[in-house]
């Protein structure tokens, strides 16, 4: 297929830059005046989404050092569980969506990998040495991977296209909040109960069965001529995959964010870095989480705004470069909350400058009818990128400590950025890329 001109502007090359812009992600005629109310159906799954993020999110906060410090994973093995940890979500992202598509029961594919997410916590409990507790772990990735296409579809066969911004920007900061609350009930919980991870993980159960209810008897599929719409749409994919590596501006954005990730440290290990340098206790752990999320919440609207503005890739590579000062920072600085706020406030930029805005890139350049399976894949290439980072991490922490593997990083990161400004800003999609 042939690709995709980029959408105009109004006064910059660099992309829209009023009201006025035309093409993907520009704001509806008259300014969004007159938009319909959000859905009832998009508030439930924010509600849902809040609930479950508090639950996971509280597991994930204790996750690395449970790992380390109980089961006893070396810096190697907890480098590997990492990057498959990180990846199952996306690689069965694409399989929950075309089970979806294909049965047209959104709610039902959703609520499948909601369930199992929250019986996984039950095996946590169960689970008491290395190999069964990975094993559940994993399956619990496999939930999320499957829940999150058809819960996107949800919000989106919910909602007018007028509406659609709003409706997923109310549930992305309900789920935001469901981010930054979970990581402080195990803070309390652990404060309370000192290395009674256990407690972490009943509590976590309790609320992902909350979700899991309000999704079930609350939450309802779109009517059938919605789903009958989305489903015509999809059947004429064909060989949507061939199509999409036929164009040349998401070739490109997946060759820079394999480059970029590839070299990026996960959280888990920049948190457990700090910890080994500073002897940092258990207990306050988890607030590390809590401090990214609240960078990336404070954040992520007023940088993706500036992304409208200037472009988006110049924002989407200057996150990484944020990536190298907070590197450098790792590496060098003492142990003081000065030096542990700096590292936080540019990991959670890093996120904001990043996250949504690679899929809004991805967004100008896909047509339509192949969206969803394309951001799916661009989402499956930069993630895999990321497992065989922590992989290679764990391994330099092994050879050469957690300083030396900050070091390879830290230059490996100085190197990819400017390779990616190559990759992103060739003549030819000069304005095909940044202009998304």
């Amino acid at each position: 297929m042939r690709d995709r001109p980029a959408p105009k502007s109004s006064g910059s090359p660099n992309g829209p830059s009023g009201p006025d812009a035309e093409g993907p992600g520009a704001p509806p005629p008259g300014g969004g005046r007159g938009r319909r109310r959000v859905d009832r159906n998009v508030k439930l799954l924010g509600v849902n989404s809040l609930l479950t993020d508090v639950s996971s999110e509280s597991v994930n906060a204790v996750l690395p050092l449970y790992l380390r410090n109980v089961l006893g994973f070396s810096a190697l093995g907890f480098g590997i569980f990492d990057g498959v940890y990180q990846g199952m979500s996306v690689i069965f992202r694409i399989f929950g969506g075309t089970i979806a598509d294909r049965r047209r029961r959104h709610k039902e594919v959703a609520g499948a990998g909601y369930a199992l997410s929250a019986a996984c916590k039950l095996g946590l409990l169960a689970s008491t040495t290395a190999a069964p507790t990975a094993g559940v772990l994993f399956l619990d990735r496999i939930g999320k991977g499957v829940r999150t296409a058809p819960r996107d579809a949800l919000i989106s066969l919910s909602s007018e296209p007028e509406n659609m911004g709003e409706s997923f920007g109310v549930h992305r900061a309900l789920d935001t909040v469901g981010a930054l609350l979970g990581p402080i009930l195990a803070f309390a919980l652990l404060w309370l109960t000192p290395n009674a991870y256990d407690s972490v993980f009943v509590v976590s159960l309790c609320v992902a069965i909350l979700g899991l209810g309000v999704l079930c008897f609350f939450v309802q599929n779109p009517p059938k001529e919605r789903l009958d719409a989305a489903r015509a749409q999809a059947l004429t994919q064909g060989a949507g995959l061939r199509e999409l590596m036929a164009n040349k501006g998401f070739r490109r954005m997946a060759v820079a964010g394999a480059l970029l990730g590839a070299v990026t440290v996960s959280d888990a290990f920049v948190y457990l870095v700090y910890q080994h340098r500073t002897n940092m206790s258990s207990t306050p752990f988890p607030l590390l989480f809590v401090g990214t999320a609240l960078a990336y919440l404070l954040l992520a609207i007023p940088l993706g705004r500036l992304s409208d503005r200037i472009g988006r890739a110049p924002v989407f590579l200057a996150g990484h470069v944020l990536l190298i000062v907070c590197y450098a920072v790792l590496r060098g600085a003492g142990s003081g909350f000065l030096t542990i706020a700096v590292i936080l406030g540019l990991l959670g930029t890093y996120y904001a400058a990043t996250d949504g805005v690679l899929m809004a890139m991805g967004s100008a350049v896909i047509p339509d009818e192949l969206r969803t399976s394309g951001l799916a894949w661009l989402t499956t290439v930069t993630v895999t990128a990321k497992l065989v980072a922590s992989i290679g991490f764990g391994v330099l922490w092994k050879w050469h400590g957690p300083d030396g593997a900050v070091s390879f990083f830290l230059v490996g990161m100085v190197i990819a950025v400017p390779a990616a400004f190559l990759v992103l800003f060739r003549p030819s999609t000069r304005h095909e890329v940044p202009a998304s």
